[in-house]
């Protein structure tokens, strides 16, 4: 299969106007309210950077290759950059809600390109499920999203049980359950499960802020990654984050050592 037919194609739908929908899924407080923190340029040929981490090797600079509010935007890295695209398209349905599809195009053939498309493919499911949520409870609000990862040699399986152990809560919790997890000396989250997968949960918070969170164990190259994503709502949103993101950060650093 050629880089220009090789691509990840996925659809969800979303409470909200195609006009709401697009202020969610095109412009930097919406974006970074489901998916990873982003600045946007709001028109055709405008800069965009995506900010995966705190080094400066984690910010990614962009495109706004087309821009057609509401119904269809891309990225892409640049006129002479190639690599990958992202096509976002946006189609109203009945009773209040959109389809949103995208289009994550540019992959190519051999075994480096298969582990980055499973890769993508499996994150983009978790935060398009992100987006759904946001659409669904948070509409035309901006979340402050906190991302912290740690690494672990722990197989996968193990490396659940421990980070579930460690912070108090059940390993296989129902969708409905509510759980409160603790890390100690008043770091924590709670909320209602909303998903519920082997080696991964999601929830809906109401502590430290409204919210969603998503903790989970991948699998990847000698070891696992271990990850308590939050994306935060509300005025103290943001002095939460400030306080939390680094001390969260820390207790993966232990929790990947031990």
């Amino acid at each position: 299969m050629s880089e220009s037919q090789r691509s990840i194609d996925l659809e969800v739908v979303v409470d909200g106007t195609p006009e709401e929908v697009w202020q969610a899924i095109a412009t930097g407080p919406g974006i970074s309210s489901w998916y990873v923190p982003h600045v946007v340029e709001e028109r055709e040929g405008g800069a965009a950077l995506a900010s995966f981490g705190e080094a400066p090797e984690m910010q990614i600079p962009g495109r706004v290759a087309a821009w057609d509010p509401p119904r269809r935007i891309v990225f892409d890295g640049g006129e002479d950059a190639g690599g990958l695209a992202f096509e976002w398209l946006v189609e109203a349905r009945d009773s209040g809600t959109c389809v949103v599809r995208l289009v994550n195009s540019g992959f190519g053939d051999g075994n480096e390109w298969d582990e980055q498309y499973d890769a993508m493919t499996e994150g983009w499911k978790l935060f398009l499920f992100n987006l759904e949520l946001h659409c669904r409870h948070f509409a035309g609000q901006s979340a402050t999203a906190m991302l912290p990862m740690g690494g672990t040699p722990l197989p996968q399986a193990d490396a659940w049980t421990k980070l579930c152990a460690d912070l108090g809560i059940p390993e296989a919790p129902a969708v409905g359950d509510r759980v409160e997890a603790s890390a100690g000396d008043g770091l924590g989250l709670a909320g209602t499960v909303v998903r519920a997968k082997p080696n991964a949960i999601a929830l809906i918070l109401d502590a430290p802020a409204p919210g969603t969170a998503f903790l989970a164990v991948e699998s990847g190259g000698d070891g696992c990654g271990a990850s308590i994503w939050s994306y935060l709502y509300g005025p103290d949103a943001g002095a939460i984050v400030d306080r939390d993101r680094p001390r969260w950060q820390a207790w993966l650093g232990n929790f990947a050592g031990a």
